[in-house]
């Protein structure tokens, strides 16, 4: 085995921190891209602050967090995309399996027509954007990504979105993200953030404080229509 594969977590450490329930319900807490306290991820899982404060820690270690330090508070929140989109993922896997337990209610139905992963939009409504991207030649799915092609640069600049000052961060331009509730995959990365801020900032979806959920506005339905061909 090469010196890189040794330099991180092995993919049976990964699997085995994100295995633990309390700290699987963490991590899901975190996957609408806010920053939470050690108390408010306790509260979440159910456990005692002292047995969170050694889960965090596993998790800040196994690369899966990063922490912030605000005056005497410490935040901790997703250490990037690409842990979410290994979430959402997962998810994905453990959604196609039988579930004993009731029906999902309202609740998730809702995360499942439109919410946030981690900083760009999933569900329904984040997949249906995504067809009517790739539908009308936007863009073009290769491997783990999508190619952003003339026609899409003409697009996104039309809706205003900089998409030099994309380009110029470092991060994926266009990712493939697989939805756990569709089964189908949505655009994440900087262009997906980009059209998620977007959305928000045109008021045509519009989000609870501390939730992942997304609710269309009238605007939003007129302009999906408009722009994308689509009925939110």
């Amino acid at each position: 085995m090469t010196a890189d594969h040794q330099s991180g977590p092995s993919l049976a450490e990964i699997a085995a921190l994100i295995g633990d329930p309390a700290r699987a319900n963490m991590l899901a807490a975190l996957m609408a891209g806010q920053a939470l306290t050690a108390s408010e991820l306790a509260l979440i899982a159910g456990i005692a602050p002292s047995t969170a404060s050694s889960h965090l820690s596993k998790l800040q270690a196994g690369g899966l967090l990063a922490q912030e330090a605000q005056g005497r508070h410490r935040y901790f929140r997703l250490n990037g995309p690409l842990v979410a989109q290994a979430l959402e993922a997962i998810m994905a896997v453990a959604g196609a399996a039988p579930k004993p337990k009731r029906l999902p209610g309202p609740r998730d139905a809702d995360m499942r027509r439109a919410r946030t992963c981690y900083d760009h939009i999933a569900g329904e409504l984040g997949v249906k954007l995504t067809d009517a991207l790739v539908a009308r030649g936007c863009i073009e799915r290769a491997d783990q990504d999508f190619i952003l092609t003339t026609q899409g640069r003409d697009f996104f600049g039309q809706l205003g979105i900089d998409l030099a000052g994309l380009k110029a961060a470092r991060r994926g331009l266009a990712r493939v993200c697989l939805d756990w509730s569709e089964r189908r995959p949505h655009m994440a990365g900087a262009l997906g953030a980009a059209l998620a801020r977007h959305c928000l900032e045109a008021g045509w979806v519009a989000q609870a404080k501390g939730a992942r959920t997304l609710s269309v506005t009238r605007a939003g339905k007129a302009a999906f229509e408009k722009y994308f061909a689509i009925a939110a």
